[in-house]
């Protein structure tokens, strides 16, 4: 007889699960097609190159935002109900989308338009993250915390496989249907958002502000087996992101078109995803910190077969072999990260992990757009991949702490081992 996993059985974290569900695959779908809008609109008037770059400046313009805010919405979501902030988020995203269906009906969408949109996402995008971060521990027993971010993992991973494939069909059917789908998944998840009941909040910081985000920042660097794992993910996907140059491939090098777009877009989540669900049944539990670089190194590996890569079938299994590590490696880290922080910091430094994600993803596809201008697209991808492998043995060797971890504890376990305890003093019970 078939049993829902143990973090599905609680009803909020259901909802959770549910908006987060929705929120990627709308979120996901408005990513393929405003890049793909973006590099088909500037190849009418520009060469591969300066096209390139200006997918590049859509990452940028969506770091700037998520960089400046991420770090204070962590201070705000140690300190307001988590949930309100989640759903003024989604609120913000419901109207981009909306937005962008507007001028698609009345074809006035423009390279402008896009960027300004674009933009405006970034804000939804750095108050969503932490906000949802901190509030999933808070839904279910910290017991069955790595389930349920192996569940979330699959959520999100399940939509980002669902939403490029399906943005880049209804595209091709009428260029304003991906934005009003978007729209709907939008406020769906915003109303899930508002099914989930209060939750309990730590005792409000005495410190100000300023002097709990400094608090939080000081955690980071003083834990080592925290900021190791955060900064990894950081250079890693900084270099080795592919995803930038997608439409690139799709368009000038794979010649697949928007119709092939979706399922390139699509591929690396489809290895996490069945990766996820693996996860959610079969856990990592021995020798965590050496299979974490290990997918790390595969992660930087699969993006040079991808970068040289004339065919679509060996595009498509780079990238999906692409996926299936990296999930693995983010569900040790998000695991490791939650399990070694208090409540009362967690989203302080959950801010801080986004904006560390923030920055290898947008600042990452900034990074490859000026690259591919300088060298081509192709030889971005592939040096790309290669600085990705040289950061894995890197961070093996200044990070023995994380190198050497073994398994999954609790921070209030009382026989917490040295390897996974770093120099900083070990934090209270969560």
């Amino acid at each position: 007889m078939f049993t829902l996993p143990a973090p599905l059985r609680y009803r909020d974290y259901r909802a959770y699960w549910v908006s987060r569900f929705l929120t990627t695959i709308a979120g996901q779908m408005l990513v393929i097609v405003i890049g793909w809008q973006v590099y088909d609109i500037a190849r009418e008037t520009r060469s591969q190159g300066d096209s390139a770059f200006l997918l590049g400046m859509i990452g940028l313009v969506q770091f700037v935002p998520m960089f400046a805010l991420t770090l204070v919405v962590g201070v705000i979501a140690d300190r307001v109900d988590r949930r309100h902030i989640a759903r003024a988020a989604i609120a913000l995203q419901f109207l981009c989308a909306a937005l962008l269906a507007w001028l698609s009906l009345l074809h006035q969408v423009t390279l402008p338009a896009l960027f300004l949109i674009a933009f405006l996402m970034g804000f939804g995008r750095a108050f969503a993250g932490p906000s949802l971060s901190a509030l999933a521990p808070n839904l279910v027993p910290r017991e069955i915390l790595p389930a349920a971010i192996a569940l979330s993992a699959i959520s999100w991973q399940t939509g980002a496989v669902i939403g490029p494939p399906l943005g880049a069909f209804l595209y091709a059917l009428d260029p304003a249907s991906p934005y009003i789908i978007a729209a709907l998944l939008f406020f769906g998840a915003l109303a899930g958002l508002f099914i989930i009941r209060p939750v309990p909040r730590p005792e409000p910081s005495p410190l100000t502000p300023w002097r709990s985000l400094v608090e939080g920042l000081g955690y980071v660097r003083h834990n080592r087996i925290v900021l190791g794992a955060i900064s990894l993910d950081l250079f890693a996907v900084l270099l080795g992101g592919a995803t930038a140059m997608l439409p690139v491939y799709a368009r000038d090098v794979l010649h697949v078109g928007v119709e092939g777009l979706g399922p390139l877009r699509a591929a690396a989540s489809a290895g996490a995803a069945l990766t996820a669900v693996a996860l959610a049944f079969r856990p990592v539990a021995r020798r965590v910190g050496p299979v974490m670089f290990l997918c790390v190194g595969i992660f930087g590996t699969a993006t040079i077969v991808f970068g040289l890569s004339t065919n679509l079938w060996l595009s498509l299994t780079a990238l999906a072999v692409l996926g299936a590590a990296d999930m693995i490696s983010v569900y040790i880290r998000s695991s490791l990260i939650q399990l070694h922080t208090p409540d009362a910091m967690r989203g302080r430094v959950s801010s801080v992990s986004m904006t560390f994600v923030t920055a290898s993803n947008e600042l990452g596809e900034f990074e490859s757009g000026l690259a591919a201008a300088w060298v081509g697209p192709v030889e971005a991808v592939v040096i790309g991949g290669v600085g990705a492998v040289a950061v894995t043995a890197i961070w093996a060797w200044q990070f023995p702490e994380l190198r050497r971890a073994d398994r999954f504890r609790d921070p209030g376990d009382n026989d917490l081992p040295d390897d996974l305890s770093g120099d900083a003093p070990r934090p209270a019970a969560v």
